[in-house]
């Protein structure tokens, strides 16, 4: 490998036209920038989205129909684990390996009328101190005003769409009208829907413009006055992709409690299924999208080097006539593909990062150059590459995922290497006798 490398680095140093190698070199570069800053970006949206739906809304396990919590029941690190009851086996549950937090909740479908509007939403109990329980959640849900307060029974916390829906603000009283409840708050002994009131305590934002604008949460004990004692047990894990394994354990543990009752487990992937097979389905073809870049510069790689192994005819057939064999004489040519391959993913990797790392300020600088051309041009400002008014986002993030920036690195490196090996397929046809003869 010491004397192909070397014959390689001459006969590239001897290359006449530098500027094929250049322009593979920016392809590769340019491909791989591309798509590690595009992907990085669709990472940012796609996982923003699935974490609220995991933090906030489906959690990563649930336990349906877990024995019953009792009145004035509350789940803590005092509980009797020796027990028999629900409080004994959510500790256990929290003591099970790749279990990060369990928590009680109930879920019920209300509409919310306030002085100037109404709608529908979905209302779920929590206990007061669930943030503290939910690290996770309490992450998701940024307070614009307020704060996580379920203290007191008539305490709700909405979403911030749904509070400019109700034109609410904080301290304001709504109301709540249930057609699923116990009873407790018919109106006249008649029947009918029942209605309650509440005080706005917290108005937040998640992310998700659905849970801004459907989502409200109150107090546990009040939610069971309202829709009964039953609940579900929200389960979160440390690694989501052992959700099948912790379920099964989970399962066998609530099976001990549950006697002759049904046991039933549900994972993260039984929820929204469609919504995250769309996300996966979107970000594929967008790998293959962008991908065919690396397919015109690989043909590009192919045509430069099949011209070169042409136009070196006579130095290949010297090679061959002092010994060289056709695998050696053809890594000669691939190892310049190698160079440029790895030239062209390094560069574009490093600068797919610098980008991706700071995303935010190179929109920021696009963004200001644009408008800058169009005042020049007399065509306005206010260029938003994702502006609020189409994008529910309040700040662009990206996620970098070092096994996807490795893929797209080996796309790159491969595309040239790819090219460069099928090229080099004519050298075996190569005779040195008929080359040297006519020199």
């Amino acid at each position: 490998m010491g004397w192909v490398a070397f014959v390689a680095g001459r006969l590239a140093l001897k290359k006449q036209g530098a500027p094929p190698p250049v322009l593979s070199i920016l392809g590769i570069a340019v491909g791989v920038l591309a798509l590690t800053v595009i992907i990085s970006v669709m990472n940012g949206f796609q996982l923003g989205f699935v974490e609220s739906i995991l933090e906030i809304s489906s959690y990563y396990v649930r336990l349906e129909s877990p024995p019953p919590l009792g009145p004035g029941a509350h789940p803590d690190v005092s509980a009797d684990v020796s027990g028999g009851g629900a409080l004994s086996l959510i500790e256990k549950i929290k003591a099970l390996p790749n279990v990060k937090a369990a928590v009680p909740f109930r879920e019920l479908q209300v509409l919310i009328r306030g002085d100037w509007g109404q709608q529908a939403a979905l209302v779920r109990g929590l206990y007061p101190d669930t943030d503290r329980e939910d690290p996770g959640m309490a992450e998701k849900l940024v307070f614009e005003e307020g704060f996580f307060d379920l203290e007191d029974g008539n305490s709700i916390l909405l979403g911030a769409e749904l509070a400019a829906r109700l034109h609410s603000q904080l301290g304001d009283e709504i109301r709540l009208i249930s057609v699923s409840g116990s009873g407790a708050f018919l109106q006249n002994d008649e029947p009918g829907a029942d209605e309650s009131f509440f005080t706005i305590k917290g108005i937040f934002r998640s992310g998700f413009y659905e849970y801004d604008l459907g989502w409200a949460f109150i107090n546990f004990d009040r939610a069971g006055e309202l829709e009964g004692e039953s609940y579900t047990l929200g389960i979160k894990l440390s690694d989501r992709f052992q959700d099948r394994k912790s379920a099964a354990a989970i399962a066998e543990l609530a099976a001990a409690y549950a006697g002759n009752g049904a046991v039933k487990v549900r994972t993260w992937r039984d929820f929204n299924r469609a919504f995250f097979g769309a996300l996966r389905t979107e970000k594929l073809f967008m790998f293959v999208l962008v991908g065919l870049i690396f397919i015109v510069v690989g043909l590009n790689i192919y045509q430069a080097q099949r011209r070169i192994v042409l136009e070196r005819r006579e130095e290949i057939g010297l090679l061959r006539a002092v010994g060289a064999g056709d695998r050696a004489v053809r890594l000669v040519f691939v190892w310049d593909g190698l160079v440029i391959g790895l030239t062209g993913a390094g560069l574009g990797t490093a600068l797919g990062l610098l980008i991706s790392f700071n995303i935010a300020g190179f929109f920021s600088v696009l963004e200001n150059a644009v408008n800058i051309i169009l005042s020049l041009l007399n065509r306005g400002g206010g260029f938003a590459v994702f502006s609020p008014a189409v994008f529910y986002i309040k700040e662009l993030k990206a996620r970098v995922i070092p096994q996807e920036v490795l893929l797209i690195f080996f796309f790159g490196l491969f595309s040239a290497l790819g090219a460069a090996w099928f090229a080099s397929g004519k050298v075996s046809r190569i005779r040195p006798a008929e080359v040297l003869r006519y020199e």
